[in-house]
């Protein structure tokens, strides 16, 4: 299950939703990470594009490798802009075993983070910048991945 929102993601409620759809589906382990926008470099914080039908094939492989598995992946992210302490990023995998789930959510994060084709801007000043230093060239992606 892949949900983009509209600005901040309210933590709570998206954990407690997921939580309730798997309550009754035996899973031993659920594992969420939350991704917060930090302070550094004296933003104010974080506004972000996608590009939804790159990120939704990426999601079903991921999908596909958790069923694979005996697990589930869930992902929620924000679209727009995201301010200091308020979260952008929610993953959380639901599996039979912890083992399984641990070393997913770790493997799904770290390619989160290196291939889904999310472009991120700092919020400056009322200004929105390219974060080019922090951003991560997407793997395939050619001249359009380069730094310049």
């Amino acid at each position: 299950m892949l949900s983009i929102y509209n600005g901040a993601l309210d933590v709570p409620k998206i954990l407690k939703e997921w939580y309730e759809q798997e309550s009754a589906s035996n899973y031993g382990a659920y594992i969420p990470f939350v991704g917060t926008v930090r302070s550094e470099d004296g933003i104010d914080g974080l506004s972000f594009d996608i590009y939804e039908p790159i990120l939704e094939r990426w999601f079903q492989s991921w999908e596909k490798k958790a069923k694979e598995k005996g697990a589930i992946i869930k992902m929620a992210h924000s679209r727009g802009d995201v301010m200091l302490h308020e979260s952008s990023y929610i993953a959380a995998v639901f599996s039979p075993k912890r083992r399984v789930a641990l070393e997913f959510i770790d493997a799904f994060v770290e390619d989160f983070k290196a291939s889904a084709p999310i472009w991120k801007y700092d919020l400056k000043d009322s200004k929105r910048v390219y974060a080019l230093e922090r951003s991560t060239a997407i793997k395939g992606s050619g001249i359009l991945g380069a730094k310049k």
